[in-house]
């Protein structure tokens, strides 16, 4: 059983969208799964926020770059003889790999999405709060009244070209998150600041805190220098303060 919640945060753009998409194609997978009419109605929603940030970034150039660097990294450390080279290897092989997929991979991610009439008329329709009623699109609702393995198959096919880059975004937010140990830290009056090396390239910070303690982690600042808060909850519509305690934490800083 996790005793601890971490609290992430991101020190760049690319690493920020990385993770929204992560959390949105974790949400798109969960109700996937689900067999209701509610499942399909929250899988379309999601996959309507994923179209939306890729409309916005160029996810697919934003990846190759990071997949790029990240083999990099690992060929600098290849002849360290610390280094257990059959995992090295395979760690290279999986970014290689995951690179070659996305390279074969033509034309404008999603494009089969943005083909589907059904899909566009529920995009359009949900800018508007409850505008996907049975009564704005008639054809939404008939979709929706389908046999489950008939809503499947087609959310299944909206979703695919967008596997190898969940795949992608997965192993690389994995190598990041484990490319460094944890230190304990202390908060001096639920507060703590922390100057990052400006000649590193660090990606994310990572503060896990014990869920015995009755506080959750405010984090904010820069790729230079960052400050936690540590703040008791909200209660009887009052705002949410810094704790007065000094808390224990472990922090991660995450350079790979």
């Amino acid at each position: 059983m996790n005793t601890t919640i971490t609290y992430e945060f991101p020190l760049n753009e690319r690493i920020r969208v990385f993770i929204r998409l992560e959390q949105l194609f974790l949400q798109f997978n969960h109700f996937l799964t689900g067999a209701t009419v509610a499942d399909s109605r929250a899988a379309i929603s999601v996959l309507l926020d994923i179209m939306m940030i890729f409309n916005r970034n160029n996810i697919k150039t934003e990846i190759l770059k990071e997949l790029e660097r990240h083999s990099q990294v690992l060929n600098k450390i290849a002849n360290n003889q610390n280094v257990d080279k059959a995992k090295l290897e395979q760690l290279l092989t999986q970014l290689n790999q995951a690179s070659k997929r996305l390279y074969a991979a033509s034309g404008k991610v999603g494009i089969n999405v943005l083909e589907s009439d059904l899909f566009q008329s529920i995009a359009q329709r949900s800018s508007i709060p409850g505008g996907t009623c049975s009564f704005d699109l008639p054809e939404f609702h008939y979709w929706l009244e389908q046999d489950e393995d008939v809503r499947l198959k087609d959310l299944k096919h909206w979703s695919s070209p967008f596997d190898d880059i969940s795949t992608a975004i997965n192993l690389i937010l994995d190598f990041i998150r484990n490319s460094n140990t944890s230190s304990e830290e202390f908060a001096e009056a639920g507060f703590f600041q922390i100057s990052l090396d400006r000649s590193q390239p660090f990606q994310l910070l990572k503060v896990s805190l014990d869920k015995s303690i009755n506080c959750f982690a405010e984090i904010s600042g820069g790729k230079h220098r960052c400050s936690i808060r540590f703040m008791i909850p909200s209660s009887d519509n009052k705002r949410p303060i810094q704790s007065p305690d000094n808390i224990p934490f472990f922090l991660t800083c995450c350079l790979l």
